[in-house]
């Protein structure tokens, strides 16, 4: 099993960026792929990135595509998204899963961190 912890939400303007950050407990973090999924305000969580367990292979949604980076540390356990220009339609909150063979269903991860809320003003 792994435990996952988000970090690094916030309140910023539009065309801002941060860096959201994953940790992961447990030796097996290297044979999970990741993923970073979103919930905005009063809708379904959905997609937003993922990466493989080599971090050799990443995939993310077109809403996202060319603005936001996902990346992974196998040797400390974490996963990253760095978020450049941000737009308010990506206020959410932000999560990350893992799982064996998961790779953009949000059905097929297994294992989901708590979240963390990312704001974006206007």
């Amino acid at each position: 099993q792994v435990q996952l912890v988000e970090s690094g939400g916030g309140l910023v303007q539009a065309g801002g960026s941060l860096r959201l950050s994953c940790a992961a407990s447990g030796r097996t973090f290297i044979r999970y792929n990741m993923g970073w999924f979103r919930q905005p305000p009063g809708k379904e969580r959905e997609f937003v990135a993922t990466i493989n367990w080599r971090g050799t292979r990443t995939y993310y949604a077109d809403s996202v595509k060319g603005r936001f980076t996902i990346s992974r540390d196998n040797a400390k356990n974490t996963m990253n998204l760095q978020m450049n220009g941000l737009k308010p339609e990506d206020t959410a909150v932000y999560y990350c899963a893992a799982d064996e063979t998961a790779w953009a269903t949000i059905g097929d991860y297994d294992y989901w961190g708590q979240g963390t809320q990312v704001t974006v003003s206007s």
